[in-house]
């Protein structure tokens, strides 16, 4: 029924559409956060960001979401800043750097909306909704700017594609190669900031950089390529916001910011175990297959071994053939069951519990051996 409200309702569809777009550019802007080890910067911030939302409402005495949305950029693009200012001149390390000025900036903010909260105006109600987001209060006009923002961010990604490509794979070269590394670095990192502070509003500084890290995590897993990767992380973005406000307003009092969080957090703890060749689930059965294979190469270089030192038609018994020595060592059982395994792809066949190598077996085995080149 929700889904049908959406295209009828105007409220639900201002707002869906609102997490669409947020979803949409986070996933966008957050491939190259991920992509280049950067993934705390989103949370220092969308934290940094907090006090800048209180000093542009003590400077303008004003809710109005331009100027609260423009006092919370300049305090995150000056958060990081700093941090750049102290991995350049001292030995702190960056992710010590972010994770001191999201604690200092995060206190801070919330000093300032402590301060404000008991200043006798009742204009000040309301601003402890960027805290976790205010995703129901969306209107035509922000879902118009989300638009805009969202579409400079794509625009500007495409035409530096090769720059930032290059610079989230290989700093080192991009510098030597003659392309401004600092210059992209700021660019990219402005794109960050503006895409967390369009999302304030919706689901807050506290939950906004999970906005920005999930789904680029979980469309790394799908793929390898980089343009595959941010569409993918781009389509999870959208999703989960479309899909977190739809169920938010078919539950009463359930927050839309936090539901978006936990559909793309969910997203991306699918991907971790089902993605096909990175997720947890495919590598144990990798690792499984590969391990088959490793055991059955190693007894059949047994037989093979023992073959050439005899008259090569001459069979073992189980106890000829068990491995006492080196790294492999089966027990009687477990060897026994690798020997019916070889036995089913006829790889070796057995009489009155000799086992004997086939010749598919002396093949499989020569052309192992062949690849490792002996």
């Amino acid at each position: 029924m929700s889904l049908i409200n959406i295209f009828s309702d105007y409220t639900l569809r201002t707002v869906a559409l609102g997490s669409a777009l947020l979803g949409a550019m986070s996933g966008v802007i957050g491939t190259y956060a991920v992509l280049r080890k950067q993934s705390l910067v989103g949370d220092a911030v969308s934290h940094a960001a907090l006090p800048g939302i209180g000093i542009a409402f003590l400077l303008t005495g004003s809710k109005n979401i331009e100027w609260l949305l423009l006092g919370a950029f300049i305090s995150g693009w000056l958060s990081i800043y700093i941090v750049n200012i102290i991995i350049k001149h001292s030995r702190v390390k960056y992710d010590s750097a972010l994770g001191m000025m999201l604690s200092v900036f995060f206190g801070l903010g919330l000093v300032i909306l402590t301060y404000i909260q008991k200043i006798p105006d009742s204009n000040q109600a309301g601003l402890e909704g960027f805290l976790f987001g205010q995703a129901s209060t969306l209107l035509k006009r922000d879902v118009i700017v989300m638009s805009i923002v969202g579409g400079a961010i794509i625009i500007i990604v495409a035409l530096l594609w090769k720059e930032f490509k290059l610079l989230s794979f290989d700093p080192e070269f991009c510098q030597v190669s003659g392309f401004p590394k600092e210059k992209l670095d700021l660019i990219l990192t402005t794109l960050i900031v503006i895409a967390i502070v369009t999302g304030l509003q919706t689901v807050g500084v506290v939950l906004m950089s999970a906005m920005i890290i999930a789904p680029a995590v979980a469309a790394r897993q799908w793929t390898d390529k980089l343009s595959v990767m941010v569409i993918l992380s781009s389509v999870f973005g959208g999703l989960s916001g479309v899909i977190g406000t739809i169920i938010s307003s078919s539950t009463r009092n359930l927050p839309t910011g936090p539901v978006i969080v936990v559909i793309i957090s969910a997203i991306s703890i699918i991907s971790l175990f089902i993605a096909p060749g990175r997720g947890i689930i495919w590598r144990r059965m990798r690792d499984k297959k590969n391990k088959k294979r490793l055991n059955r190469n190693i007894i059949l270089n047994n037989i093979y071994n023992l073959s050439t030192e005899g008259n090569g038609t001459q069979g073992y018994s189980l106890e000829d053939l068990s491995i006492s020595k080196g790294d492999f060592n089966f027990p009687i059982n477990a060897l026994e069951k690798e020997l019916e395994n070889l036995e089913t792809l006829d790889l070796v066949k057995v009489k009155d519990n000799i086992w004997y190598i086939t010749e598919k077996g002396i093949n499989e085995i020569e052309d192992f051996r062949g690849g490792l080149g002996e």
